[in-house]
């Protein structure tokens, strides 16, 4: 039996509403990721990630370069969103997330693109690098769910979240995708300037685990809901591959559905840095990978 998306529940109740005002009132001084630069959004003012008050796009379009159980026969509906909050030295889409590559959505234009990527069999709704954003792609919600919208929402982040507001996401979101970046506080530090990474990023999918379980997929071989994590290897362990299987195996599931990427390559500024300066080895990936198998995990990655 098809599952429903959980926000539709939130439409009737009328609580929707009342998520979409808490979360947009934190735009005011704004604390929507751990970052907490309080600046007044609504009046255009700016913080970290780059954005201002109004939504801003780079692309929309049914993906089919992301997992599988996302993917399906007809795509991931992936909504690509400009600035980011963690600014990486090596992103590979830098000139979205850094030099703001987009252009202005208003909420009726997102709704619109929503309900058009529904009708093309896109899978699910794919919101990515939604942390700075998450306020006004809430509240086209409803705009969509009048005319018909019930497709799963994809929460897809570089896991440098704010607790409070991934609770008020709650029954919301239907699959999270949060990267688990780094272990070591120093690298966070040095590469994103986050060196909470870690600790925040720990709370964050604890919280998002509470929230929606392990991946469920269908019979068709489709997610519906649930954590689906991501870790890219990097070269020289700076990712902290060990520190990271071992907390998803010990502190969330063994059934966790994890990726273990190995696309990293030098992009943007990571050639000013010796350590980043070259793709991994095969051997750093299969090492990954044995390490995963060996806490007990088994979903999420091949052999």
């Amino acid at each position: 039996m098809e599952q429903f998306p959980s926000y539709l529940s939130l439409f009737e109740s009328g609580e929707l509403y009342q998520r979409i005002e808490q979360l947009m009132e934190i735009l005011e001084a704004c604390t929507l990721c751990p970052r907490q630069c309080q600046v007044n959004r609504k009046k255009g003012e700016i913080g970290v990630c780059g954005a201002g008050y109004k939504l801003t796009v780079s692309s929309a379009f049914p993906h089919f370069g992301e997992e599988p159980p996302l993917v399906g026969r007809y795509g991931s509906g992936t909504i690509f969103l400009t600035y980011c909050n963690l600014k990486c030295v090596f992103c590979q889409n830098y000139e979205i997330s850094h030099q703001g590559e987009g252009m202005e959505w208003s909420e009726e234009k997102l709704a619109n693109q929503m309900l058009m990527l529904q009708n093309q069999g896109s899978h699910n709704i794919n919101f990515v690098t939604p942390t700075h954003f998450i306020p006004q792609l809430v509240a086209a919600l409803p705009l969509a769910i009048q005319r018909g919208f019930r497709l799963p929402l994809v929460y897809n982040s570089g896991g440098y979240e704010q607790l409070a507001v991934i609770k008020l996401l709650e029954g919301i979101i239907d699959i999270y995708m949060p990267d688990a970046k780094f272990a070591d506080p120093e690298v966070a530090r040095k590469y994103c300037n986050a060196p909470d990474y870690p600790e925040v990023n720990q709370k964050v999918l604890k919280e998002m685990h509470r929230q929606v379980g392990v991946l469920q997929i269908n019979k068709s071989g489709i997610a519906e809901r649930g954590l689906l994590i991501r870790h890219l290897v990097m070269p020289n362990n700076l990712a902290g591959t060990e520190k990271i299987m071992k907390f998803i195996a010990e502190e969330l599931s063994l059934d966790s559905y994890v990726n273990i990427m190995a696309q990293y390559y030098p992009c943007f500024k990571a050639n000013q840095y010796p350590e980043l300066s070259r793709r991994i080895t095969p051997k750093e990936f299969q090492q990954a990978i044995q390490i995963a198998r060996s806490y007990g995990l088994y979903r999420g990655f091949g052999e």
